[in-house]
């Protein structure tokens, strides 16, 4: 229960809503071409390859820029830089609708828009730290992952109806003008911090970012955690990426490629509301992390051999469920076994390595079958999830959670005056 030095306000709601809806809108700037990346390539009169870096290049725009955005954010709070994103996001994305006929514009654009997707991921967990107590952080970090999930799922399923509908020129001028939209509200009322502290004193207090860098980098745990975003976000992306190569060979048209996207979206927002909050309930996060990992590997392994279109909507949804579900609780955990390092520093490092995942997404292209098959990367991507399994067994449970628990048990057993 709060007491007399920190509260909590309702206005937590308002920020946390209008971040995650800038989130949303820049997911679908990100993979509104992924569903129609055929019909696209022949528009531009470009190849398949082509269309995909149109996604890719959000992922090679991060890693260079993670870093420094993560110190900006730590350095001068989430409200300002989140605004600046919001900003380079609106204009670029309505630029992108003026100049959508031109290929060689709308990938100038698009790199200009990826520009603003580190000043928006790396502030998730520190919008949760700067409004959010410890034991409503994950929670909080579970919503602004459903709203880029909403948004990659929006991209996905409204595509091929707008372009059919309208065209590629319209879609993206629509798009553009949601995500101006978003920005101006995020701008207009997001707030850094509420009067007083969300938490008892010494849970709001952060290291600065370079120091906190370097002792995070001692951590084993990290370095596990490096790897499962990087394996985790590389099954995301590229399956995002490609969804419509993916199923192509097997008959699916593009509304359904993008309808199967969606079910992948669908169950990532229902496991991002879901498990972090029970994750917060029951004030674990090993297991949480284990048990999704576990359990996306039988769905990743109906996507890669699926034949009819029920069980490979069903393996999508499963898919997305337990694997991107666990994505707000590994930012939380990761936040919690580095503090006091920023937010920030932590929350961008492993985007970096998520982002880093492009190097699959490449790859993947390269390593498909002679019939347009994914088989062989699919599986081997099965193999890698199998390695991540046994990495989140060896981790230890978060120390805020532990100390959190033992405080409870504290109240529980002292005896109760009058």
């Amino acid at each position: 229960m709060p007491g007399k030095d920190f509260r909590l306000y309702r206005y937590r709601w308002v920020v946390l809503g209008v971040f995650m809806f800038v989130n949303l809108t820049i997911q679908i700037l990100w993979i509104c071409f992924a569903a129609i990346t055929g019909p696209a390539a022949s528009y531009y009169g470009v190849t398949d390859l082509q269309i995909g870096f149109l996604a890719m290049s959000f992922m090679l725009v991060y890693i260079p820029l993670s870093i420094p955005i993560s110190w900006i954010i730590d350095t001068y709070g989430f409200r300002k830089a989140v605004s600046a994103g919001a900003v380079l996001m609106g204009v670029f994305g309505l630029a992108r609708g003026v100049f959508a006929s031109n290929y060689s514009l709308v990938v100038a654009c698009t790199l200009g828009i990826a520009a603003a997707q580190p000043f928006l991921l790396n502030a998730i967990t520190t919008v949760a730290a700067r409004w959010f107590p410890v034991d409503e952080r994950a929670t909080a970090s579970g919503l602004a992952m459903v709203a880029s999930f909403l948004g990659i799922a929006a991209g996905m399923v409204l595509t091929p109806i707008l372009f059919l509908q309208y065209g590629i020129g319209a879609m993206l001028l629509i798009y553009g003008g949601v995500a101006a939209f978003s920005s101006v509200l995020f701008v207009v009322l997001s707030r850094e911090a509420p009067p007083t502290p969300p938490c008892e004193p010494g849970q709001e207090e952060r290291a600065l970012m370079l120091d906190g860098l370097k002792n995070m980098l001692k951590i084993k745990e990290i370095w596990f955690l490096l790897f499962l975003f990087l394996v985790g976000m590389g099954v995301f992306n590229g399956i995002s990426t490609w969804v419509e190569e993916i199923v192509r060979p097997r008959g699916f048209s593009i509304t359904q490629a993008g309808d199967l996207g969606g079910f992948m979206l669908i169950g990532g927002i229902a496991g991002a509301a879901i498990l972090p909050a029970l994750s917060d309930k029951y004030r674990n996060r090993k297991l949480f992390l284990l048990l999704g990992m576990t359990m996306s590997i039988p769905g990743l392994l109906g996507v890669t051999f699926a034949a009819s279109y029920g069980i490979m909507a069903a393996s999508m949804s499963m898919l997305g469920f337990f694997m991107m579900g666990l994505a707000p609780i590994g930012y939380q955990y990761a936040a919690e076994i580095t503090f006091p390092a920023p937010e920030g520093t932590s929350n961008g490092l492993l985007n970096l390595a998520g982002q880093a995942s492009v190097v699959f997404i490449f790859s993947m292209e390269a390593f498909k079958s002679p019939d347009g098959s994914f088989t062989r990367s699919l599986l081997a991507f099965v193999g890698l999830m199998v390695v991540c399994v046994f990495l989140i067994a060896s981790l230890r449970e978060s120390s805020l959670i532990k100390a959190q628990i033992a405080d409870q048990q504290v109240v529980e057993n002292t005896p109760q005056s009058g």
